[in-house]
């Protein structure tokens, strides 16, 4: 199974790789207009975007969202270019599924990345499907254990696994194995989806079973459906006909605005650059996910990845101090800096 779960993580690579057509370039944020100010009546050098968040500090509200883990020495060497870039810059970093290093205790080495990033907010990652295939509570917190991580994601992927050859697809009753194991747990879980967004009635059904910490991971950025596609041997072409599936990430994060004083959410899903985070903090978001823009950096070098960040720091920055916005606080759910939604 090891082998098998290898090799579909650097399949999932070698796809986004070889085929533009996997980012689907959604491009929802571009319809939200901020009101510019000709005065800030601010200094560019005094915009802090530094947050506080589940009791660590960053430098602004970016997350490494989850990409990849496992035993391919690629994979290894992805994740440690991803966690050293976090500790250099104060970013935050989440790892890819950690279902492989319970297959096999040799990939836990991939997952291991507290050594990297002593002082960075780190998200372990788990698959909830696997709660209802006999995961229990102690595997979920090894998998924390082994990043000493700060959360775990408990990813929703109903999408992916039904395209996906060799998928999971028994959701049933999943929500209550996701509370009981919630209670299990030393550090807050987050529900998150994949691609396709979290639903109201999602997020309603969390916060009856006692999740704090939602990431909607909604439509507009990488589509798992295509990759899953691409690695069927059959005639089916179930992916490429679904693979625009799913609730866009701004229409996500509107329609959880009403439970933003019960919970958490993480905006995630087509954010491809400082501004589109911006955008995403605006709407109640207290980190902003990126993935795919990372990948080819994290392939090259640590140094390649810092690059990246702090040119979307600096994109960032400069869109706050044009909305006379001297901290994160300023932003947050901060609806008279929007000035249309077309």
């Amino acid at each position: 199974m090891n082998d098998q779960t290898n090799r579909r993580k650097r399949q999932h690579i070698e796809v986004i790789g070889r085929d533009e057509g996997v980012e689907r370039n959604g491009r929802f944020f571009d319809a939200i207009q901020l009101q510019h100010r000709a005065m800030p009546e601010i200094n560019l050098h005094d915009v802090d975007p530094s947050i506080e968040i589940m009791g660590k500090r960053l430098s602004f509200p970016l997350l490494i969202s989850s990409m990849t883990g496992g035993d391919d020495a690629l994979v290894g060497k992805v994740n440690q270019h991803l966690a050293e870039a976090a500790q250099i810059t104060g970013v935050a970093m989440g790892v890819g599924s950690q279902r492989v290093m319970l297959e096999d205790t040799k990939a836990q080495a991939s997952f291991d990345l507290r050594r990297y990033a002593p002082d960075a907010l780190l998200f372990a990652n788990m698959g909830a499907i696997q709660l209802n295939n006999g995961m229990a509570s102690d595997q979920l917190q090894q998998a924390i254990d082994v990043l000493a991580a700060d959360a775990i994601f408990l990813h929703l992927n109903p999408l992916q696994e039904a395209v996906q050859p060799e998928g999971d697809t028994n959701f049933a009753n999943l929500a209550q194995a996701i509370g009981h194991a919630q209670t299990q747990l030393n550090v807050p879980v987050v529900l998150k989806e994949v691609g396709a967004g979290l639903s109201v009635a999602d997020i309603e059904l969390g916060l009856r079973h006692g999740i704090q910490w939602f990431d909607v991971a909604g439509r507009g950025g990488t589509s798992w459906a295509r990759i899953e596609q691409q690695r069927r041997e059959d005639a089916h072409t179930l992916g490429f006909t679904l693979q625009d599936w799913g609730i866009p990430t701004p229409l996500a994060m509107k329609n959880a605005r009403p439970y933003m004083q019960q919970a958490n959410f993480i905006a995630s899903g087509g954010l491809r650059n400082g501004l589109d985070l911006l955008k995403s903090v605006i709407m109640g978001g207290c980190l902003g996910g990126i993935a795919k823009p990372f990948l080819a950096p994290a392939m090259e070098s640590t140094s390649a990845v810092v690059d990246t960040i702090e040119a979307l720091k600096k994109e960032f920055v400069t869109a706050m101090f044009l909305l006379s916005a001297s901290n994160v606080d300023d932003l947050h759910l901060n609806d008279s800096l929007v000035l249309s939604e077309s």
